[in-house]
């Protein structure tokens, strides 16, 4: 057998006739688990095929494999009003995409056919057969974080209207009075500045430990809560608390004049992620598996790794994919998009001795391989790709490491993209 026919037989091709849909589900018959979270990672943002394909999917994977809900790298407060009006609530699309998608990417076409069809396929359903939408990002955006305030009022609010007033470590006053207003946590100019940030002033960490009381007093009252609210009430309570908590140590890290300061907001970052896609499985763990859309670097099972030459530093974490799987198992897979050229980005064709050189080689222009059979293949046939080294114009890519080939349960591998 050539090398090219063994390397074939490692997966499935696919067009924009089939789609990638019979592909993935031939993959998802390999798997030793049905998965409760799908990640399908991109390998940079902003290109419209990977939203397109990602849209494909989620609808062959509603159809024929029973999923139910899509997760995105995206404010995970903000999102709630995407799930609201899938659901069929009131408002417009454009406004449900101006303030309910982060980091610019409502305005993408991709993303606004998504909550359309969404919002379309849920009309006449039963509610336990609607579609879901959440953000598992946390509130952040590139040069700031939002004010802790507005989840930890939703918490304490759920709480104050069940528990006793005494058991309440404050006031309604105090978060407001601690917080102040909500544009001093978002100055742009604490992303470069450690001493701009409020994370490490007196009210700022006074709110920790306003946070940490509010959340244990919720552990500690949880059969009365279950008790006097719904499981979705619930569920919000701690979505909100979380986030509050997580917001406090993220603008903590901001505040902090350390050479690792950006790892460190990275780490706590993929840490939010995380704890969102741990308790998106937890909650639709009786309706259907979620599909999860972000960047590869959020979603692999392995090390992350960021060669940053502005600070002269390699920086490393355990991405919130990671995390995951290590809670999950087997109900977590990953399927990784890899991708030969990006010319209007500009990358150009890969090196033949590179990961996506050697996948190029193969026939046809768009693949979907299974990575454990594409790792054992390259050890039987010897050959030994390298990570490739070129970029693009916004040093924004990630491609794949030849070492960590068997940690994704799939590449999705598309030979040219256009734009």
């Amino acid at each position: 057998m050539t090398t090219t026919a063994a390397l074939s037989d490692t997966g499935w091709a696919f067009d924009d006739a089939t789609g990638p849909g019979p592909a993935m589900s031939r993959l998802l018959a390999t798997l030793p688990a049905r998965p409760s979270l799908l990640g399908l990672g991109e390998p940079l943002h902003g290109v419209d095929l990977f939203l397109r394909l990602r849209n494909e999917l989620l609808r062959h994977l509603v159809e024929h494999e029973g999923f139910r809900s899509v997760a995105l790298e995206s404010d995970c407060l903000a999102g709630l009003a995407v799930d609201a009006y899938v659901a069929g609530g009131a408002g417009s699309l454009d406004d449900v995409m101006a303030h309910g998608v982060s980091h610019g990417w409502g305005a993408f076409a991709g993303n606004r056919d998504l909550v359309a069809w969404m919002r379309e396929y849920n009309q006449g359903r039963p509610e336990g057969d609607r579609l879901r939408f959440f953000g598992f990002d946390a509130p952040t955006e590139m040069m700031y974080a939002a004010s802790p305030r507005r989840p930890l009022t939703a918490l304490r609010d759920h709480l104050a209207a069940c528990v006793e007033p005494s058991l309440l470590p404050d006031d309604a006053a105090l978060i407001d009075e601690l917080a102040g207003d909500d544009e001093r946590w978002t100055d742009p100019a604490a992303a470069m500045e450690p001493r701009r940030s409020v994370g490490a002033t007196a009210s700022a960490v006074r709110l920790r430990l306003l946070a940490d009381d509010l959340l244990a007093l919720a552990t500690a009252q949880t059969p009365r809560l279950r008790a006097m609210t719904s499981d979705d009430d619930r569920w919000l309570a701690r979505l909100h608390g979380r986030t509050a908590a997580g917001l406090l140590r993220y603008h903590a890290v901001m505040a902090a004049a350390s050479p690792w300061r950006y790892a460190r907001l990275m780490i706590q970052r993929d840490a939010m992620m995380a704890e969102n896609l741990l308790a998106i499985a937890e909650r639709e763990a009786g309706r259907g598996p979620a599909l999860v859309f972000a960047h590869n670097a959020h979603l692999q099972r392995e090390q992350g790794r960021w060669e940053v030459s502005q600070l002269g530093q390699s920086l490393t974490w355990w991405p919130a994919g990671a995390i995951a799987a290590d809670g999950l198992g087997d109900r977590y897979a990953f399927v990784a998009t890899a991708i030969g050229s990006l010319r209007p980005r500009g990358l150009g064709a890969p090196a033949a001795d590179t990961v996506e050189g050697v996948l190029s080689t193969l026939p046809g222009e768009r693949r979907l391989l299974d990575g454990r059979r594409l790792a054992a293949a390259l050890d039987d046939t010897g050959l030994e790709p390298v990570r490739r080294a070129d970029n693009t114009d916004d040093h924004g890519y990630f491609p794949r490491d030849p070492a960590h080939l068997a940690d994704s349960d799939g590449i999705l591998f598309l030979r040219d993209v256009a734009g």
